[in-house]
């Protein structure tokens, strides 16, 4: 299977990368388990959730102590880098590749990885970026230095109320933006990627375009695994590949243009690199 998929790669005139929490999850960034405890201790003593997810949506009393649990949760999944090299392995697989990636990914190691920022499409999202909780304005603003400010003067599990970060125009808190309602804003970059996005697409309309799902679940397949499929199907030319640990349906209608590799997905970026 590994050896049909790198000549799947070999022989596209166009890759189209579709990556989902798997990728992540397969490169370390785990949301559970060792790696919560290690930055969440407290946080799970007080409150006895045993995961980022669950203390992420977590109704704290205070904003202090909301930003306390998000500026590390922000940190180790956007600042850090991830303990595995897979996203750096799958760049080295595609780099000189005529390639776009749509992810539905926050935590920005596709750019870390060193692939093109042009060519990349966070729908849902960036872990490093703000936007105001109304919101009253269609803008995102970088936050590595705040949160970088929040970590280090955090006690007791609260930031400095100095830290709260609040809106420039109307004064509202800010949260993060990631898309979790339909207060999710997209800006002038959100729009500029989806437009790349299609724009690509719409290049390579009929030629050997191969459809890359890496780690997408059934949490939002409309984004990507539905697209892939139905894209697969209209394009005679095209070639749909699923990479994941869990079960996954391929339409039989496109099951003679499918490859369907169910593995760790690390172990697959690694033979392939």
């Amino acid at each position: 299977m590994i050896n049909k998929l790198k000549d799947l790669i070999n022989d596209s005139e166009a890759i189209v990368i579709g990556a989902g929490a798997g990728l992540s999850t397969s490169a370390g960034f785990t949301y559970d388990g060792e790696r919560f405890e290690k930055y969440f201790e407290d946080f799970e003593m007080k409150y006895k959730f045993r995961d980022m997810y669950s203390g992420g949506f977590y109704p704290y009393e205070t904003l202090e102590e909301k930003w306390a649990f998000w500026s590390r949760n922000i940190f180790i999944n956007r600042y850090l880098e991830p303990p595995k090299p897979v996203y750096k392995n799958l760049f080295e697989v595609v780099k000189d590749k005529n390639y776009f990636v749509i992810t539905t990914n926050v935590d920005h190691c596709f750019q870390k990885a060193g692939f093109d920022k042009k060519r990349l499409f966070y729908t849902q999202g960036d872990y490093g970026l703000f936007q105001c909780s109304v919101p009253c304005h269609k803008k995102t603003y970088d936050n590595e230095k705040i949160i970088l400010e929040m970590l280090e003067k955090q006690k007791n599990m609260k930031v400095p109320s100095n830290l709260v970060p609040y809106c420039p125009k109307c004064g509202s808190p800010m949260e993060m933006n990631l898309r979790s309602d339909d207060s999710f804003v997209e800006d002038e970059g959100w729009n500029k990627a989806c437009e790349n996005y299609y724009d690509f697409l719409e290049k390579n309309l009929n030629k050997r375009v191969l459809f890359f799902e890496i780690g997408v679940g059934m949490n939002t397949p409309v984004i990507i695994k539905f697209p892939f499929q139905r894209m697969t199907l209209e394009n005679k030319n095209a070639f749909y590949v699923c990479v994941n640990t869990d079960v996954s349906y391929i339409p039989n209608e496109i099951r003679e243009r499918s490859l369907l590799i169910q593995k760790d997905i690390s172990e697959v970026i690694n033979e392939l690199s």
